[in-house]
């Protein structure tokens, strides 16, 4: 282009059309660029700015522009072909050689500048920068300080504007009000401490206060039918057995429990890059209580201040948000509104998403499958609600948010537990628990009402068990008066308690009826109606009800104020439409109860429906989770038509909650039961349901025999193992609920096994009553491993009936504690076959150890005690080692993981020196040293029994190796003993293993 040697002027005289072509070609942005640098170089005065800049061609104001620097001189070309170079990339330049030169004098800059609106001006290219996106906060400042009206801020946050064009016309508009404003605006771009952080900190702070205020008073009390008593969580809430994995023990899976203050903590994390924490439990088990409690320690001050908002969201009222929406209004429609400054609320919600935790109550009940393919990563582009949670959960929206996610356990797919944190078990009340519950519940103390129904309930283990769960549990003090009064058997099953709650309600809205009158004929219109409401909303995933659908169903006013309708707490655009209260069950198990009246008594199922029902086949998530219209529209049209058919209720199951289904099958079988024959012919009066019941009963005996058929043949010389699944338990609390023995006893009639495994099945106080309603009636004593589940006490009394079929027990990280092993020691005494006993991962002390000691000296077949990784200390060892002393029998005895000390060391190896059946002893982590390890060599001295000693990982040097040496050369019976992970070098290690090749490291 021979631009070289050209001054800046020729330069631009020369080669004007190719600057005109790239300027008036380009982006108002970058033109807009230029003129700012211009402008605090003072080339321009602010009438040359208005006119380039005033709206029209890009052409014509380019031309304009480059007419007007030439008229400057020679500097100002240069001036203009220096930002040039900074504003346009060198592909840009067409060619032509650009000359580098010098930028203004800064020497004076700053004297210059003594005025704020002039050093905005002299700043103007770094000002717009640091205020993008950042106008409306400023503005915010302005108006607040009286410099801007509330139209001027409007006008400059019109939308036709970019977030560059916003920061220039604030800093345009701010040039006329004077160097007050100015000063303003420049202490909020240089973030010295000004006004603006007051007034968003106001904001924020006044919506924290409205948000608590909203939480506190949802969180305030617990739900009851027919508002018969207001119940003030504060005033009732006990804490239930949290647990969770720890996964610090060197691979192996300890459970520990913990309470709800632990949940964000540390322990059992295992993907510290995620932001889900998970809470499961069974229905029943208080997970929406405890995160209505979680709400409320917030919103009350309490704890959990590390959050300055809450969001909490109900996965059932979720799938009823029409249309779709922003996170925004997520957030501020459907759970708190601010008042005031919604923008600046939401832009610090996505500044700090670490100071903001969401709850998302109940999972399993999202007409969701979750899935990573639909990406939505936009905080303010709308979209369905169900796509915004889908990635709330995985971080692609406000990544470091805490969400804390309750669900039943079968609703988490393989695809989010990758997004998960930590897990955590709900695993129901203890029996402190229970006990703390009932004194709260009546009365909050000791008072005679609550300790006589306490008195009741620890006498009748059925009604214990049941109220391990806690809905069941207040179920029961709910309906105390009709449980306790004479007559007739305490309520044995799920069913029977579900009963009560009915009588009660019926006694409540019946005027003048007193406990023990018939005063169900004249509600069974109601029952009826409410229980085809309850199957049609099972059988289409649906849990909450319109107006309309009630309306449909014949639900009347009548109807509703017995109670177990609610009204549901829906967000305030629900259903915006209609305008229309919506309504739900008291509880899901509430729900499927009323549907098992339904399908119990109703003449329009039938056999194949019951079949269906009995033999529902797994299913993926997806099958029963749609989308929301199609939900809604097939919920309706079952409302509309009702079950007219058994083929059509039939084939309705293959889409319900597989859940939901197993509770409500429960119920089927324990209202078609012998028991409550009278009172089901109350409801039908129909012969059917006696043939309902031979049915159901048939289904049962084939269910768990088809999983005895699966049993594969035993491996040579080991013994044959059944590995139980899920839904063998169900088949047995189904079983359980029919209280028939003769189904029981042919239910067992075929299993031929040695060993039945039950790990990792949920196994609670509940299911532990079926269980062993069920195996009292095995033919032949079986091994029965019950590990991490979670039985605790309350399940080992109900255990006790099946013990004496039982030729070992293992109970492996069970949450039991010292009065739980007391009372199976107790059973086990009486128990011939039972010769072995596993309680690993537990929460026993030394107060259990006397009674372990009393079952070595009396029990003269014991074989094995497996104690590790407890609680117990010298004293429990030693009176261990007293029982020890006096039994011939036992040959596996197991303590590690505990603290024997070295009394209780020098206990267990005296005790060796008299016992002439242990052949493994485990004393691994122990805190061993060689003082310890001395005793154990004196007494292997004398020992003939001893196969395998286990000392690894305990404090023991070379010179108690030497002990352990020198006491083999006197014994030959001992095979080897295990001393890996102590304090000896390789050296150390390689000379006494030379020494004695029995040492294994």
């Amino acid at each position: 282009m021979g631009s070289v040697g050209m001054s800046a002027d020729q330069l631009l005289n020369a080669e004007r059309y190719q600057f005109i072509t790239v300027l008036g070609g380009g982006s108002v942005e970058n033109f807009e660029t230029i003129l700012d640098h211009l402008l605090a170089w003072d080339l321009l005065n602010w009438e040359e700015y208005e006119t380039v800049r005033s709206p029209g061609q890009l052409y014509s104001s380019s031309r304009a522009l480059l007419d007007m620097v030439m008229c400057k001189g020679a500097r100002a070309c240069e001036l203009f072909i220096l930002v040039w170079r900074q504003v346009f990339p060198r592909s840009q330049f067409l060619g032509i050689e650009l000359k580098d030169y010098e930028p203004p004098d800064e020497t004076d800059r700053s004297a210059a500048a003594t005025q704020s609106a002039r050093t905005l001006q002299r700043c103007r290219p770094s000002v717009v920068r640091r205020l993008h996106g950042r106008t409306a906060a400023a503005l915010l400042l302005l108006h607040g300080c009286g410099h801007f009206t509330q139209y001027e801020c409007d006008e400059i946050q019109l939308p036709i504007y970019t977030p560059s064009q916003q920061a220039r016309k604030l800093l345009d508009l701010t040039k006329g009000k004077g160097d007050d404003a100015a000063r303003v605006l420049l202490e909020y771009i240089e973030s010295e401490p000004s006004p603006i952080k007051s007034v968003l900190d106001n904001a924020r702070l006044k919506y924290q206060e409205k948000l608590s205020s909203t939480l506190a008073a949802q969180s305030r009390f617990l739900t009851n039918y027919a508002g018969t008593e207001n119940m003030c969580l504060e005033d009732v809430y006990v804490n239930c057995t949290l647990e969770t994995t720890d996964t610090t023990s060197g691979g192996g899976r300890l459970l520990s429990s913990v309470g709800l203050h632990d949940i964000f903590g540390s322990e059992g994390v295992f993907n510290r890059d995620a932001d889900v924490v998970l809470i499961v439990g069974d229905a029943g088990s208080g997970k929406s209580t405890l995160l209505q409690r979680l709400q409320q320690l917030w919103a009350m001050r309490q704890h959990f201040q590390e959050f300055t908002f809450v969001f909490a969201f109900s996965c059932r009222r979720l799938n009823f948000i029409d249309g779709q929406v922003s996170l925004k209004m997520l957030l501020f429609e459907y759970c708190c509104w601010p008042d005031h400054h919604q923008d600046e609320v939401f832009q610090y919600i996505l500044d700090h998403p670490e100071e903001v935790l969401f709850t998302l109550d109940g999972f399993d009940e999202l007409k969701l499958q979750f899935t990573e393919q639909v990406k939505h990563c936009s905080p303010t582009k709308p979209a369905p609600a169900l796509n915004l949670i889908s990635n709330l959960l995985q971080g692609n929206l406000l990544k470091n948010t805490r969400k804390v996610v309750s669900s039943r356990p079968n609703a988490v797919n393989a695809a989010l537990r990758k997004y998960l944190r930590k897990e955590f078990a709900l695993k129901g009340f203890s029996r402190e628990g229970i006990q703390a519950f009932i004194r709260r519940r009546h009365g909050g103390g000791s008072g005679s009402d609550a300790e006589h129904i306490l008195h009741f309930v620890e006498a009748n283990p059925a009604v214990h068990g049941l109220c391990h769960v806690p809905f069941f549990c207040w179920i029961v003090s709910k309906c105390h008066e009709q449980l306790m009064q004479g007559g007739e058997a305490p309520a044995q099953t799920m069913t029977d308690i579900y009963l009560l709650v009915l009588d009660h309600a019926l006694l409540h809205c019946t005027h003048h009826a007193q406990v023990g009158d018939d005063i169900l004929p004249a509600h069974i219109s109601t029952i009826f109606h409410l229980g085809k409401l309850a199957m049609d909303g099972l059988l289409s995933c649906n849990y909450v009800f319109s107006a309309s659908q009630l309306q449909e169903a014949q639900i009347s006013e009548e109807d509703i104020s017995m109670g177990f309708l609610v009204q549901s707490r829906s967000f305030s655009r629900v259903r915006a439409a209609t305008r229309n209260r919506n309504y739900e069950f008291l509880h899901i198990t509430i729900q499927c109860f009323f549907a098992a009246l339904h399908i119990a008594s109703s003449e329009d199922v039938g056999e194949s429906a019951l079949s269906s029902l009995f033999r529902a086949r797994e299913k993926e998530t997806s099958t029963c989770l749609k989308s929301a219209a199609r939900i809604e529209r097939f919920s309706l049209s079952c409302l509309r038509c009702g079950l007219q058919t058994d083929r059509r209720c039939k084939a309705m199951f293959r889409d319900a909650e597989k859940s939901n289904l197993h509770i409500t099958a429960s119920f089927v079988s324990g209202l078609l039961s012998g028991r409550h024959k009278h009172l089901m012919h109350k409801f039908s009066g129909s012969p059917r349901q006696s043939k309902k019941s031979k049915l159901v009963k048939g289904y049962m005996a084939k269910g768990i025999e088809k999983h005895f058929l699966s049993i594969p043949p035993a491996v040579r010389d080991e013994k044959k193992s059944m590995h139980a699944l899920p839904e063998f338990v169900w088949w047995i609390k189904c079983i359980y609920e029919m209280q028939d023995d003769d189904l029981a006893k042919q239910a067992v009639s075929n299993l031929e096994v040695d060993h039945l495994k039950l790990t990792y099945c949920g196994i609670g106080p509940l299911e532990c009553t079926a269980l062993a309603y069920v195996l009292r009636h095995l033919k032949n004593p079986v091994g029965l491993q019950l590990d991490y589940n979670s039985v605790g006490d309350i399940g080992i009394e109900q255990l006790l009936p099946c013990l004496g079929n039982c030729q070992s027990i293992y109970l492996r990280a069970n949450n039991i504690c010292d009065r739980g092993a007391a009372t199976l020691v107790e059973q086990a005494l009486g128990c011939s076959n039972l010769q072995k006993m596993a309680l690993f991962h537990n929460n026993l002390t030394d107060d259990c150890a006397e009674n372990f000691a009393r079952l070595l000296k009396h029990k003269d077949n014991f074989l094995a005690l497996r104690l590790g990784n407890n609680h117990l200390t010298a004293t429990g060892a030693v009176a261990l080692a007293e029982g020890l002393k006096q039994n011939n029998s036992i040959q596996f005895l197991g303590l590690w993981g505990n603290k024997v000390g070295d009394a209780g060391a020098s206990a267990l190896a005296k005790a060796l020196e008299d016992n002439t059946s242990l052949i493994w002893l485990s004393l691994e982590e122990n805190s061993l040293i060689d003082e310890d390890v001395q005793h154990f060599a004196e007494g292997l001295q004398n020992n003939t029994s001893l196969r395998v000693l286990k000392l690894s990982n305990n404090k023991i040097t070379k010179k108690g190796m030497e002990f352990i040496v020198s006491a083999l050369k006197h014994n030959v019976t001992v095979a080897s003993i295990w001393l890996g992970g102590n304090q000896a070098t390789a050296e150390e290690i390689e000379e006494v293993t030379k020494a004695e090749a029995r040492l294994t490291f």
